[in-house]
């Protein structure tokens, strides 16, 4: 299967919808793409500023001062201690990592890609290019014996499910049974919401809780977009067995898969502040804590959704009448359709948009 054979883009479909809630007299609420809406920050704006003589190629594996920035912020912020440069690298954003994946481990015709029933749908995108079989399954036990890669996600997107550290525990020792690569998306780390994830912390694979001092076979994946208002950077990296970073890097090395060097320093600035991303889990919280009990009182369920930047909710019917009813409102949401289809009466709710729209569509909401 080559990329010609891809379904159309999903979210081609929402553009009725989008118009349709434009025609409100106040405007559109956008809660569908999840697109930061908020600056980007400054200590982060000037060094990339201050890159901006990138003459030279850059370094596909990235700068000696990126890659120890990576390391030390996974000792710092995810309870991972132990890695060194050979365990990181840097990639163009996490989409085209995800993307990719299955075709830079050589996954392909007769394998299985694992990722969850609620999911991004980048991970069957990547399965189907290589003319594998992407599974949709949350339970490690129903992971088919030709699996090659299991893609996890905490929390989630749509659902913000976070997975424990026992949770995250039996996944690696499952796919070590099969012999497949696990890989963690974990790019809403930093947006724990509920007990306990909102005190403890949401764990990464590569905590010692759950590989102890051994990440064989395991990847941590993580996107600054989300934390940091990166999101037009492409700013993301990953962290885990050396072995196997030392294979992506020689293919990523082919294909030219190399983060700009103004980036590469930005990046590196972002990783060596905190207090940005302690300001915009704020802003992020104050969303929140406006935007759910109004789409509750608009009657809707809202299910996990205990960290990330979405509300994952259901009315009890039909995505699609839930999109059109909200569009009406004028406010634009995600169908759950676009997320695998065990959830075809979710939508799915962004909080990724001004303080001013959230509120907006809290007044909208109500009853």
């Amino acid at each position: 299967m080559g990329v010609a054979d891809l379904a159309d883009y999903p979210w081609d479909a929402v553009a009725p919808y989008a118009e349709r809630a434009r025609r409100h007299p106040a405007g559109i609420v956008d809660l569908s793409i999840g697109s930061p809406v908020d600056p980007t920050p400054a200590v982060i704006a000037e060094a990339l500023a201050a890159a901006t003589d990138a003459h030279a190629y850059p370094q596909t594996m990235g700068t000696p001062a990126l890659r120890e920035a990576i390391v030390d912020w996974y000792a710092r912020r995810r309870g991972v201690p132990g890695l060194t440069p050979a365990h990181v690298l840097p990639t163009v954003g996490s989409k085209e990592l995800v993307a990719l994946l299955p075709l830079l481990l050589g996954v392909g015709a007769g394998d299985a890609v694992v990722h969850p029933r609620a999911a991004y749908p980048t991970y069957e995108v990547g399965a189907r290019l290589v003319g594998a079989e992407p599974v949709a399954s949350d339970d490690p036990t129903e992971w088919p014996a030709n699996t090659r890669l299991v893609w996890i996600n905490s929390p989630g997107n749509p659902d913000g499910r976070v997975l424990s550290t026992d949770e995250l525990a039996d996944a690696v020792t499952r796919a070590r049974e099969l012999g497949a690569v696990l890989a963690s998306d974990e790019c809403y780390a930093e947006l724990g919401w509920e007990a306990p994830w909102d005190t403890d912390g949401v764990p990464s694979v590569l905590d010692p809780a759950v590989v102890g001092d051994d990440p064989t076979g395991v990847l941590s994946v993580y996107s600054l977009s989300k934390q940091s208002n990166l999101a037009g950077y492409r700013a993301a990296f990953l962290a885990g067995d050396p072995t196997l970073v030392a294979r992506l890097l020689t293919g990523r090395k082919h294909l030219g898969l190399m983060p700009p060097a103004p980036v590469q320093r930005a990046m590196t600035a972002a990783l060596g502040d905190d207090a940005h991303v302690a300001e915009q889990r704020e802003r992020y919280a104050r969303r929140r804590a406006l935007l759910k009990p109004a789409v509750e009182a608009a009657g809707f369920r809202v299910d996990r959704s205990e960290g990330g930047l979405y509300l994952w909710a259901t009315e009890g019917r039909d995505a699609w009448e839930s999109v059109a009813r909200l569009a009406d409102l004028g406010i634009l949401v995600g169908p759950g359709h676009f997320y695998g289809e065990h959830f075809p009466e979710h939508v799915r709710f962004s909080l990724t948009a001004t303080d001013e729209r959230i509120a907006a569509a809290a007044e909208r909401l109500a009853p």
